[in-house]
């Protein structure tokens, strides 16, 4: 080989090996951990999850890698799919729901972080403040207790005759936060209201039975892990038994009468950004836990009219959106 020949093919070899060994490189990798049933179930999370991480520079198969766990009615499972995920070991773990969470910060306190909780995370140990949350935990929180005496008050402008109002609540400590809320709104406003919690598919259905059988007029649904994963079953059923229902998120308004809380997409994309940030070299400490800015009162005509109910005009004009 001429000696021109040979510096040709040593120097290209040169100038193509970093590019090799940099494409040959593993992506980062976000465990996710959801308490819902499966990927079709969480289409929307996962696409605002992807928009968040978009917004600091990360995309899913060229430059992060995300494993993915849905935990539907398994949430026993939790701590091995936490151990596995911290041993893998992935770059940051995405936890979206309180007992994720809290698994993930029992289980590990290097791997960092980020939550998507509905409870006050200070409150059950999850950070040490919102402005400075401390160690390797940091997240989106939105206070959804709070909100239940609101969803109630709108619920009655739809079922003004209601002698009695259901509530359906797992049993989770977030749902039940809201039941209190609820209870003490109710006792405000005069209104009957019964309350049911259930932990599996088959109370769900005899809940609407016995709500039925109550003659319950209208129901509230309190958000929490097995209503966030049963929301189509819990729709389908308030729409065979002609319930107006008023729910805790957008999500359920496709199928759904009315809901009222904060953007749910707009808070699992937050979770995205804080996430990118957490790859790109911060410290979740240093990340203050975010709150929604944005809430939203969603109303579907459609199933407003399948109902027979007419709806107050005022009523559509303080929707933030109207499905026709």
């Amino acid at each position: 080989m001429r000696r021109r020949d040979f510096l040709a093919v040593v120097g290209g070899v040169v100038a193509t090996w970093p590019l090799a060994a940099f494409a040959q490189q593993p992506l980062p990798l976000v465990g996710y951990i959801s308490s819902r049933l499966s990927a079709a179930a969480s289409a929307t999370a996962l696409a605002a999850l992807r928009d968040g991480l978009a917004q600091t520079g990360f995309v899913e198969g060229r430059t992060v890698a995300i494993e993915y766990h849905f935990m539907g009615g398994r949430l026993d499972q939790l701590p091995t799919v936490v151990s596995q995920l911290v041993r893998s070991p992935v770059s940051v773990i995405f936890a979206q729901s309180t007992v994720a969470a809290l698994a993930a910060k029992k289980a590990t306190s290097t791997t960092p972080i980020v939550f998507f909780t509905g409870e006050d995370p200070v409150a059950i140990g999850l950070v040490s403040s919102f402005n400075r949350p401390g160690g390797n935990v940091t997240g989106v929180a939105f206070v959804n207790s709070a909100l239940a005496a609101k969803r109630l008050q709108l619920l009655r402008s739809l079922a003004p005759k209601a002698e009695m109002m259901g509530m359906l609540a797992d049993t989770s400590t977030e749902a039940q936060n809201q039941v209190r809320d609820a209870e003490s709104g109710a006792r405000a406003l005069g209104q009957a209201l019964v309350v049911l919690n259930v932990s599996t598919d088959s109370e769900v259905d005899s809940a609407f039975a016995n709500f039925a059988q109550r003659r319950v007029g209208a129901l509230l649904i309190a958000g929490g892990p097995l209503m966030a994963s049963r929301a189509g079953r819990v729709s389908t059923l308030a729409a065979r038994y002609t319930l107006p229902t008023i729910y805790p998120f957008r999500e359920f308004a496709p199928n759904g009468l009315m809901s009222y809380g904060p953007s749910f997409n707009d808070t699992i994309r937050q979770g995205g950004v804080y996430i990118g940030r957490i790859l790109r070299g911060e410290n979740p400490t240093d990340l203050p836990v975010a709150q929604p800015t944005k809430f939203e009162l969603v109303i579907n005509l459609g199933t407003a009219k399948a109902l027979g109910i007419d709806l107050p005009p005022i009523l559509l004009a303080l929707a933030d959106e109207v499905i026709e």
